[in-house]
């Protein structure tokens, strides 16, 4: 054979692995990118249920709260409500 003919087929055969590099290249960074997305996609689940799940401790603890408002002022009551009928109390409203 030619020496050009081996030249000719060196070129081509280096032509095609650059192809062939640069298609993999390409396709391996489509991949890393659709992996990042799927990362992200997680996390923002992630994310959603901890805000839900704060959002319900939020409302409970609002509860809990306003429960404990309404024990403390009937506390409060009846403690009036003592010192009005114990004879010991000084009464202040004379």
């Amino acid at each position: 054979m030619d020496t050009w003919l081996w030249v000719l087929i060196a070129i081509a055969v280096v032509v095609v692995l650059v192809l062939l590099l640069l298609a993999v290249r390409r396709n391996t960074g489509a991949r890393r990118l659709e992996k990042k997305r799927g990362e992200a996609n997680e996390l923002r689940e992630e994310a959603q249920q901890r805000m839900g799940a704060a959002g319900e401790r939020e409302a409970a603890a609002k509860q809990e709260s306003g429960r404990a408002q309404r024990e403390r002022e009937a506390a409060e009551d009846a403690l009036r409500r003592a010192d009005d009928v114990d004879p010991d109390v000084p009464d202040t409203s004379r």
